[in-house]
């Protein structure tokens, strides 16, 4: 088992190199900093732990208008013995034409000869098939011009974990709210705490993002829609994303086993018109001292 997870993953570094080829521009071919070195790690030593699933953005040009649209990628250990995780997203698409344009590339990925490097084949099935949904979207976007401005809605949604301790889990919560627009915050700790407020189709993604491959040990406890004729922005509770880290009982130093101060959190959550949701999050009424 473990040769052939080697195997694979060296050949998952062979296609990263040959992609870093075909996208040698800053900003077009995006992963981690130690993605790679983990995983020559990991080949010189095999006995030791795996290292993280290899995770890259390809940042393409499609059509004339050279509208931009980045492929998500996310390889199991064993790929490509069994299939990448693949998604293409544009800001010049409407949620459900991605939806219908990955429905589609996940087809055709699947038709492929298991066995065989295909994120090449998937940069080019996307840049060759994502031209008449945008066709689509520009035809749609220029009859609701014409039509009455819509009602804006605000979507806020409070998720919680058993724990947040990991620091690269808590990048990735942070730079997806930052790409995505979304003001709340990050509650670190045992348990963890996270709200994100912002347009629906943004929290949706920051909720599909982080739980992307699978985050155990975490719900969406509750969801509010807030809808507005004028700007959304009037409606946030929080003006930024907030890293929240409220600890109990004294200073923990190193350990990852810290318990946050209750307390402290309801008193932040009143301070921000939200003492409701914490019955909701812990299923107990909270209350504050009087001192």
């Amino acid at each position: 088992m473990a040769a052939t997870v080697k195997e694979c993953l060296e050949l998952q570094l062979l296609e990263v190199e040959m992609l870093l080829s075909m996208f040698p521009k800053r900003g077009e071919f995006s992963l981690d900093a130690d993605a790679v070195p983990s995983i020559q790690r990991y080949l010189r030593n095999a006995d030791g732990a795996l290292p993280p699933q290899l995770e890259y953005r390809i940042a393409l040009d499609v059509g004339e208008a050279k509208a931009k649209v980045e492929l998500q990628v996310l390889l199991p250990h064993m790929y490509p013995q069994v299939a990448p995780q693949l998604f293409a997203r544009s800001d010049a698409l409407h949620r459900q034409q991605q939806l219908q344009l990955n429905t589609r590339l996940t087809s055709h990925i699947s038709s492929l000869d298991p066995g065989d490097l295909c994120v090449c084949e998937a940069v080019q099935w996307v840049k060759d098939n994502t031209v008449p949904f945008l066709e689509d979207c520009q035809v749609s976007s220029e009859h609701a011009a014409k039509a009455v401005r819509a009602k804006e809605m605000l979507h806020r949604m409070w998720i919680y974990s058993h724990h947040i301790y990991r620091q690269e889990l808590r990048k990735k919560i942070f730079d997806c709210a930052k790409n995505l627009n979304l003001t709340g915050f990050c509650l670190t700790g045992k348990p963890g705490v996270i709200c994100v407020e912002g347009l629906q189709e943004n929290c949706e993604e920051f909720w599909r993002v982080i739980r992307y491959p699978n985050w155990k040990h975490i719900s969406c406890k509750h969801v509010e829609n807030i809808e507005t004729e004028g700007s959304i922005d009037n409606l946030r509770l929080f003006h930024s994303f907030e890293d929240l880290q409220f600890q109990a009982h004294g200073d923990y130093g190193l350990r990852n086993d810290y318990h946050m101060d209750l307390g402290q959190f309801l008193e932040f959550l009143k301070q921000h018109q939200s003492g409701h949701i914490f019955q909701i999050l812990f299923g107990v009424e909270g209350k504050l001292s009087d001192n």
